[in-house]
């Protein structure tokens, strides 16, 4: 019985992604700076917990949906034929018990949160459940993540500032173009099989402006965010975490421009490093303004 048990919890693990925690890490980026740069520093601790295990849970639930919503189309696809709903390991009705008792379980954090980011929830999770399936008729999917992914960034000013102020939809926008980019890295992977099987992508899209449009959308965001520091007034620090990630960008350009699978992959993995040095540029340069007052 035990054995079964820790079977049927691979299993669900393998459902979540657990085992593959870059979509949780592109997804708390963004909320991580949102939380920072509206409490000028660090966070309240309450609400940075319930950001980062909402962000676990939202995630988690986002990629069951999205395997129920590919049920029909992963057995197809190379990289996806062995995720355990398209391999036949888990049934669609408890796969969607699965996603409603992790909705469930982040609703029950957000409610610790003021009424503005409670309301924000419900559009959160319209763009969480929607997402997936936007694949089937919208040839710019990956727009439609940027917003499912960024959408924690107003959430998370209301929870600190109990409004959204103007800087927080400018920060979501750049998360747009972030997202396009890293996305359209993902779906180059993907590239032959989705075309086969009729799924839209703004790879197959953009054809052979791949290449182009990932940098476009790469410089968007950087000049976004760079935009965001001179408007918030930040430091070196910041823009040193901006010119580093430009630098990854950079290295990004140089995976995909020959379009191999692996290396288009390695590229979209890349991406977290990226949220990653714009995180540590923000929190220094802020940890920096706040030492300076004392």
């Amino acid at each position: 019985m035990l054995a079964a048990l820790k079977q049927r919890l691979d299993i669900y693990e393998r459902l979540m992604r657990l085992d593959r925690p870059i979509g949780i890490l592109l997804l708390l980026w963004p909320a991580l700076w949102a939380l920072w740069l509206a409490a000028r520093g660090f966070p309240q601790l309450d609400v940075l917990l319930v950001f980062v295990t909402g962000t676990i849970l939202m995630r988690s639930a986002g990629c069951v949906v999205n395997d129920f919503a590919d049920r029909d189309f992963d057995p197809h696809v190379e990289r996806t034929r062995a995720r355990p709903l398209a391999a036949g390991l888990i049934g669609p009705a408890e796969a969607l018990a699965l996603a409603a008792v992790l909705f469930a379980f982040a609703f029950i954090l957000v409610l610790q949160l003021n009424r503005l980011t409670v309301m924000l929830s419900f559009v959160a999770l319209f763009f969480a459940v929607t997402y997936p399936f936007t694949k089937r008729f919208f040839w710019l999917p990956q727009a439609y993540l940027g917003v499912a992914f960024g959408f924690a960034i107003p959430m998370a000013y209301a929870a600190q500032l109990g409004a959204v102020p103007h800087a927080a939809w400018v920060m979501l926008a750049a998360n747009v173009f972030w997202a396009i980019a890293y996305d359209t890295e993902y779906a180059m992977v993907d590239r032959d099989d989705d075309a086969r099987i009729g799924i839209r992508s703004s790879a197959i899209l953009l054809g052979r402006y791949d290449v182009v449009a990932v940098i476009a959308c790469h410089a968007a965001f950087l000049a976004t965010m760079a935009g965001i520091g001179v408007w918030q007034r930040l430091g070196a620090f910041y823009f040193g975490g901006i010119v580093l990630a430009a630098g990854l960008v950079a290295y990004q350009h140089e995976l995909i421009r020959g379009r191999e699978r692996e290396k288009c992959f390695q590229a979209f993995l890349n991406n977290n490093w990226v949220g990653a040095v714009i995180f540590a540029g923000l929190a220094l340069d802020l940890h920096s303004r706040a030492r300076a007052i004392f």
